[in-house]
């Protein structure tokens, strides 16, 4: 089994005293109920639910009393208690909305039971059954793809590891750490597909899975739509987004489609909803908070650059680039640190916004906005030493703060520099690698 960094999040769920029942919640295939099996080995009893299941799905609809149905669940599960602690594991349950109605009395009634529920189409479930959520009465954590660094744990690259958790990273090992970057970048970090890799480095024999995991998602459309003409619109958007990912879209015409935009925007919100795409919206903020503008085109983010690199059939050519921002017109290299960035917080689903400024004949453009301790931190994407930097001398000489960052395919450096207005900045500077670890470097910039 892959270990991953949500177990630090229920293993500090666990010892909360205050705890509420938790949703884990993610895109299909992402390792959820994995986490769940490895998780139930810190308790002496484990009991699992798949809502999948019919007989495990009916335990709920015999208007049991809460305790009523703890109880019928051990029976029909034919489970003896042992003394300890006891995780309840209620896996796919957004199949059933009498579920999650009864996920607040577990609060209440069965406050000594550890309860965790998972489910991909969570929301979705939500809208179709018109039911009311038990808000204040449950907690939410969020699961994504792995990231560069649980990719190398799987990998069993147990000393590029320890030089990847090192800060600041030493010179040594940059090219090495970023070959293997590279590598993640074109695999990606679905779970299955990353273990079939870890195990056999056999990159031709992952296309069975990757085309699985594609008409799993097609398959969903049903699920998602609620009428024909919706249905057909899911599935066009899905066939799209590897094509479209990264870029900044028009819902009109999307996909080289004749649909119209309230078709489209609801398809692709809809699918946003089952964590399959982030719609990135841009902001104008130079400061706290950072407000997405709705009304300005977003940019495309799909749930793994592994999936958008097969579908998009880009994995035969990847490796003729040394720099993955020279690779499809910089794209790829943006979408990662994006996914990078967007998984590193497992207790909300915030998306990393990226900073416009349109004026006449002067428009500017930053990849990314971070807050960062009292900052808005302008972080840019960039091909070498040598990459025009307009758009962040515009934020920089707007902002009140004299900090940046750079990734690149390069070295760890912090240089001081000067906007062409004369404004004295430091820039960061990280190779591609480090930006799942950007927060630990800009305390390295800020003090």
């Amino acid at each position: 089994m892959l270990t991953r960094n949500i177990l630090l999040t229920l293993h500090q769920w666990k010892n909360n005293r205050d705890r509420k029942p938790l949703v884990l919640r993610g895109a299909r295939q992402v390792g959820k109920t994995t986490a769940g099996e490895i998780f139930s080995k810190e308790f002496e009893n484990y009991i699992h639910l798949n809502l999948e299941l019919k007989g495990d799905r009916d335990i709920f609809d015999e208007s049991l009393s809460i305790k009523e149905l703890f109880q019928a669940i051990l029976v029909i599960k034919n489970i003896k208690l042992k003394n300890g602690k006891t995780l309840l594991f209620i896996d796919e349950i957004q199949n059933s909305p009498v579920a999650v109605k009864m996920l607040r009395y577990f609060y209440e009634k069965l406050k000594e039971l550890y309860v965790v529920a998972a489910g991909s189409l969570f929301e979705l479930m939500l809208e179709k059954s018109q039911i009311s959520f038990p808000v204040g009465r449950v907690q939410f954590a969020y699961m994504y793809p792995l990231t560069f660094e649980e990719f190398l744990e799987a990998n069993r690259e147990e000393q590029l590891l320890e030089t990847y958790r090192a800060t600041p990273v030493k010179a040594f090992a940059t090219a090495k750490l970023l070959e293997w970057f590279h590598r993640y970048t074109m695999i990606g970090g679905m779970p299955e597909i990353v273990k079939q890799y870890a195990d056999n480095k056999d990159i031709p024999a992952l296309k069975t899975l990757y085309e699985s995991l594609l008409t799993s998602y097609l398959d969903d459309a049903d699920k998602y739509a609620r009428n024909p003409t919706m249905r057909q619109v899911l599935r066009h958007c899905l066939e799209s987004v590897p094509f479209e990912a990264g870029k900044r879209i028009k819902f009109q015409g999307f996909g080289n489609s004749n649909y119209r935009s309230r078709e489209v925007g609801e398809a692709l919100r809809t699918i946003e909803r089952a964590m399959l795409v982030y719609l990135i919206h841009p902001s104008t903020s130079l400061q706290l908070p950072i407000v997405a503008d709705q009304k300005k085109c977003p940019k495309l983010q799909f749930v793994d650059t592994g999936l958008l690199n097969y579908f998009a059939g880009l994995q035969p050519v990847f490796f003729q680039y040394a720099d993955l921002h020279s690779f499809y017109k910089g794209l790829i290299a943006e979408h990662v640190v994006r996914q990078e960035l967007i998984a590193q917080n497992a207790e909300d689903n915030k998306k990393p916004l990226f900073w416009v400024r349109e004026k006449g004949q002067s428009n500017a453009e930053i990849d990314i906005l971070l807050p960062y301790k009292n900052y808005v931190i302008p972080v840019e994407v960039k091909s070498g030493k040598t990459g025009a930097m307009r758009s962040l001398h515009q934020f920089v000489n707007d902002s009140k703060h004299p900090y940046a960052v750079r990734l690149y395919e390069g070295g760890f450096e912090i240089t001081e520099s000067k906007t062409p207005e004369g404004k004295v900045y430091k820039l960061l500077n990280l190779p591609y690698f480090l930006a799942g670890r950007i927060h630990d470097y800009l305390s390295l910039l800020i003090k």
